[in-house]
């Protein structure tokens, strides 16, 4: 309807010019008079030229005025003019000049405005034509393959040395390309390598990254296709293209055909609303086959990518079919820094930037959040117009990825500053009171995201492990500013509900997950209800009496309880420390880590 409107426009706007160009066919502009003050003008000798153009009569007078009138088609002028009395003598003073109209000012002033509709309407009909056999030719080929070949001609090209970490997924991959390059090699042992190799891991890893090394590691022809491309409303349509797309990758092999996100056709079979999902499970059917039948002399390697590997079919991760899985852990604090600085290449650095504290305090950053955070970076220093990226600049830029950004406007009362800063100053005095907690790196009264306050602790050292007696402290911690507020005003705030929250889901996972009660012992409570056509976990089912369910939920309050009395007894004991720090936050509003540790030694 658009591209419509957009034709008759121009049509329109050239009616318009061809308009104006028509009238400079036109005499200029003349007075219209009867015949009978024709006629009494040359008896009085004021004309002095008459020019006959069919039925009009153009004057020009003794003094230069331009006239015209009518006359009848069938009568000449002159005997016109004789019959309503003009003087013959006078006549034939006048200079009487016969004019037949030109051929081109025929067909524009009269021709064009009756043909023009009829060209505007033929030109409506070819265009819906047109479209129209568009239509019926993209009908043809809607089942043909939507994979890209990957083009990088004049492109910086992404090679394992540009992908940091990920060091035991670079060695599996590399087989893969090694085959690639030399197959002979594997072949004279009598090694098959693997037809399908599949990236697990979260979102932000590199999976896709490592996708783009591998195509031109190995310089071979490289497919890559989401999996919802797949995936269409018309039933065979993804079936057609899943075997468009090997057939184009056995033409050019060896090759490498690229499935991002292939947990969006690879679900369990069997599991949409009414019992199925016809095309996806079809398009899933051909892949199968497709990965199947291959010839054992078709160099053909397939890579998949996802981040919910707990919902693709078995069938497809049978041997034979995606044979090797290969996992993308976070990465590591070494990781981390040499991420930053493959991020950290074309910026230009500060000389005190020290890549590997800002490393420190990543923890659980994936590849994509470094990336962002040094950008974010990048953004503050241009934002405070400095030349280069300084390392407060990088700090900086590490609570607006965790927390948001600053929020200034954000002005508290009085009452509600104070409140803040004690809850605040609760969090981080029972934090550096306790131990197996991580360090306190700034305390901060002014509102970030949806914090109106908030506490950063970051862990000097990665972890994968968590003891009871950690888990512990940190229901303390976050019962710090509850406890703080119950301690000082003798009442309390809407300010703690997201730690209650949070307090709550970690002693009911101690208690129902981890095994740390040791009332109901080291067993597992509850089972994990997921639908796998939607993707996501959407409940839990019980798998426990109600006497059990009565012992958890007691289990879970007293966790709290114990918490809850810690944290008081640390505060009431350090209460002079507790009202030195919140003075100092009331006042200057954010403590960084020297200034805290100073108020607390």
């Amino acid at each position: 309807m658009k591209i419509i409107i957009k034709y008759i426009l121009i049509i329109f706007v050239s009616l318009m010019v061809l308009a104006s160009f028509i009238s400079l066919f036109e005499s200029p502009e003349k007075a219209d008079i009867s015949l009978s003050e024709l006629v009494s003008k040359i008896n009085q000798g004021e004309v002095e030229r008459i020019t006959v153009k069919e039925d009009l009569l153009e004057i020009t007078t003794a003094n230069g005025q331009l006239l015209q009138t009518k006359k009848e088609t069938s009568v000449s002028a002159f005997e016109t003019l004789v019959n309503l009395g003009a003087n013959k003598d006078k006549i034939s003073t006048i200079q009487i000049e016969v004019k037949d109209a030109s051929g081109i000012t025929v067909i524009l002033s009269s021709v064009l405005p009756i043909v023009l509709p009829f060209l505007l309407i033929l030109l409506i009909f070819w265009f819906m034509f047109s479209q129209a056999q568009k239509g019926s030719m993209q009908a043809f080929s809607f089942g043909k393959s939507k994979a890209r070949l990957a083009n990088t001609v004049g492109k910086k090209k992404v090679t394992f040395k540009d992908v940091a970490g990920l060091t035991e997924a670079k060695e599996e991959i590399s087989e893969v390309v090694e085959f690639l390059k030399d197959p002979q090699k594997f072949r004279r042992l009598g090694a098959r390598i693997p037809r399908g190799i599949i990236l697990i891991g979260s979102p932000g890893t590199g999976k896709t990254l490592l996708a783009k090394a591998v195509a031109n590691e190995a310089n071979v022809p490289f497919y890559f296709v989401a999996g919802s491309e797949f995936v269409e409303m018309f039933v065979g349509v993804g079936a057609n293209r899943v075997r468009d797309t090997f057939e184009l990758a056995k033409k050019t092999s060896p090759s490498i055909i690229f499935v991002d996100e292939i947990d969006a056709v690879g679900r369990h079979r069997g599991a949409g609303l009414g019992g199925g999902h016809d095309e996806r499970e079809q398009t899933l059917n051909q892949i199968l086959v497709e990965m199947d039948g291959f010839d054992t002399n078709d160099a053909v390697i397939v890579m998949a990518a996802t981040n919910r590997p707990d919902i693709l079919d078995p069938a497809l991760l049978r041997p034979g079919r995606f044979d090797r899985r290969v996992i993308l852990d976070e990465p590591s604090m070494k990781d981390r820094e040499d991420i930053l600085k493959i991020h950290s290449l074309e910026k230009p650095l500060a000389k005190d930037v020290n890549l590997k504290l800002v490393a420190e305090r990543t923890p659980g950053f994936s590849g994509a959040d470094l990336a962002n955070l040094v950008n974010e970076a990048a953004i503050l220093a241009a934002r405070k117009n400095q030349n280069q990226v300084r390392q407060n600049d990088l700090f900086e830029a590490i609570e607006k990825v965790i927390l948001g950004p600053e929020r200034r406007s954000h002005i508290l009362s009085k009452k509600e500053k104070e409140i803040t800063a004690y809850h605040e100053a609760g969090h981080a005095l029972v934090a550096v009171s306790l131990p197996h907690l991580d360090p306190i790196h700034k305390v901060s009264i002014v509102s970030r995201g949806r914090a109106g306050g908030y506490t950063l602790k970051l862990p000097t050292e990665d972890k994968h492990l968590r003891s009871k007696m950690e888990f512990e402290s940190e229901l303390a911690v976050l019962l710090g500013g509850y406890a703080a507020e119950k301690t000082i005003f003798k009442d309390t705030t809407t300010g703690a509900s997201n730690d209650l929250k949070v307090a709550s889901d970690l002693a009911r996972k101690m208690v129902t997950q981890f095994g740390m009660s040791e009332k109901l012992g080291p067993i597992t409570y509850g089972e994990k209800d997921e639908l796998v056509f939607l993707g996501k976990e959407m409940g839990h089912t019980r798998n426990y009496s109600e006497t059990v369910a009565f012992q958890i939920d007691a289990e879970v309050k007293k966790l709290v309880a114990g918490a809850l009395a810690t944290a008081k007894k640390v505060l009431t004991q350090k209460l002079g420390t507790l009202n030195k720090i919140a003075r100092e936050l009331i006042k200057k509003e954010t403590l960084e880590q020297k200034e805290f540790y100073a108020l607390v030694s």
